[in-house]
């Protein structure tokens, strides 16, 4: 009796879970995922052609969390920085980085990406937008030929203005456009200071991090800028970075310069079809 009495005072203690109808987390889930996909292919794209990735962060971010351009260009910066380091060991253990031309490129770069920054919150996004597929344009164009680049760079106080100058330009496009500049540092070295091209990309992996730093703080203090997506980004694309240099060493020249022109042609094709549909839709000037 006082058994039955002592349950019937103290009832057996039960956890209660809340679980939802329709939980959110699958969703998350899916796009923590899919970012992690394009952070791949961003840090394979690094690997093998000394790039920060930035051509394929930043239409992944836009597509996969909705991203206006500024917001995903600031973001992608931030996940350019982390896939750039893994990308130079391969570079740096084969012996592919001139530091002389690494060093003025970089004085330079470092300020041109915060000039850029500041220009990512002030520019219309139609603006943004052409210069982004103009840069894949002719990026694209450069690697379907071949250029004959055997020289070596002498360090001369002219050649060390120019490559500041250069290095400038470059910072302030990474800035602006949430890349790490290699896109337009490897074709100028090998085109203009005949470096070859082994070297090119590991020096422009070189220049890379310190823009890509120095933009991601004026990107940060303009609140331009999603660390949680960059991380998601670039967590998985460190290790394939390193895999795209690998790779890399395996793939003859003019497939890899091929097959790296077309995805940047239809990449810029891509962000031309959607700029006019958009100024189709919306005839008021943004």
């Amino acid at each position: 009796m006082s058994s039955t009495s002592s349950n019937q005072h103290h009832p057996e203690k039960t956890t209660t879970y809340y679980v939802p109808s329709q939980s959110i987390w699958p969703i998350v889930g899916a796009v923590g995922l899919f970012l992690m996909a394009f952070g791949a292919a961003a840090g394979l794209l690094s690997g093998m052609f000394g790039l920060g990735g930035g051509i394929i962060i930043v239409p992944g971010l836009m597509f996969a969390l909705g991203m206006d351009q500024r917001r995903a260009h600031g973001t992608s910066l931030a996940g350019v920085l982390p896939i750039s380091m893994a990308s130079i060991i391969t570079y740096w253990t084969h012996d592919h980085i001139n530091w002389h031309v690494a060093l003025w490129l970089t004085i330079g770069s470092v300020a041109g990406a915060l000039v850029g920054a500041r220009l990512l919150a002030v520019l219309p996004k139609r603006t943004l937008t052409l210069i982004f597929v103009g840069v894949l344009a002719i990026a694209g164009i450069r690697m379907f030929f071949e250029i004959d680049a055997t020289g070596t760079t002498v360090i001369t106080t002219g050649t060390a203005l120019a490559l500041i100058v250069i290095g400038f330009f470059v910072g302030a496009l990474a800035g602006m456009l949430g890349i790490g500049g290699g896109l337009i540092t490897v074709p100028i070295m090998i085109i203009i200071f005949h470096v070859p091209p082994a070297v090119a990309k590991g020096t422009a992996l070189a220049v890379v991090i310190p823009t890509a730093l120095s933009g991601t703080i004026q990107n940060l203090a303009n609140k331009n800028s999603d660390l949680l997506a960059a991380l998601m980004v670039s967590v998985i694309g460190i290790f394939t970075a390193i895999a795209g240099g690998w790779v890399a060493a395996q793939m003859s020249a003019g497939l890899s310069n091929f097959l790296f022109a077309v995805l940047l042609m239809v990449i810029a094709g891509r962000r031309l079809l959607q700029l006019r549909s958009k100024s189709e839709a919306t005839p008021v000037a943004e």
